[in-house]
């Protein structure tokens, strides 16, 4: 049989042999029968290979448990982290929530004390004016009153020449009057 018979190889028996034998035949020969092969192969693994495999599954068990555990504590931290990080958000906000009232507070003070400011300035413009005001009366009403005074004085001393004329014992009278007025006595 040296030609490659596949039935012959798994050790069955097939139609081409009992077709060369001339009838139903077994197949002895260990090393063509691939299943008798198989078989040690397998229980040699088995035998040698137990302690090694074994070994081998449990280091890759360890390992395994190794990295959930490892990656359960890493999972915790990281919530832990994140409740962290969430407080100190809301602390920012409340922070933020604060500057903001604040500067909301701190806007309408300014706001009222400009307006104040504002109706102090218009006050004291007003106050201003009116005093300019009064003052431009004042001044109009005494440049009046100054004219008017001129003019009285020049009528009266247009009046006393006409009336006085060129009677001196007239003048003479009114000088000694008005000296007497004074307090002199003559």
């Amino acid at each position: 049989m040296g030609m490659f018979n596949w039935p012959a190889m798994t050790g069955i028996i097939g139609l081409p042999q009992l077709a060369e034998a001339g009838g139903y035949s077994l197949n002895f020969d260990i090393l063509e029968a691939n299943i008798v092969n198989l078989a040690i192969a397998i229980g040699l693994l088995i035998y040698f290979g137990r302690g090694f495999l074994g070994d081998a599954l449990v280091k890759r068990r360890e390992a395994i448990e190794s990295a959930i555990s490892e990656a359960e504590a890493n999972q915790k931290k990281a919530a832990a982290t994140l409740a962290e990080e969430q407080e100190k958000l809301a602390q920012a906000q409340a922070e933020a929530q604060k500057i903001l009232a604040n500067a909301k507070t701190n806007a309408s003070k300014a706001k009222e004390q400009i307006l104040a400011e504002a109706k102090h300035e218009i006050q004291r413009v007003k106050d201003a004016a009116s005093q300019d005001t009064t003052a431009s009366q004042e001044r109009a009403i005494a440049d009046v009153r100054q004219r008017v005074t001129a003019m009285a004085l020049e009528k009266v001393e247009a009046d006393l020449k006409n009336q006085l004329g060129n009677n001196e014992s007239a003048q003479q009278k009114l000088v000694d009057k008005s000296i007497a007025l004074l307090g002199g006595k003559s």
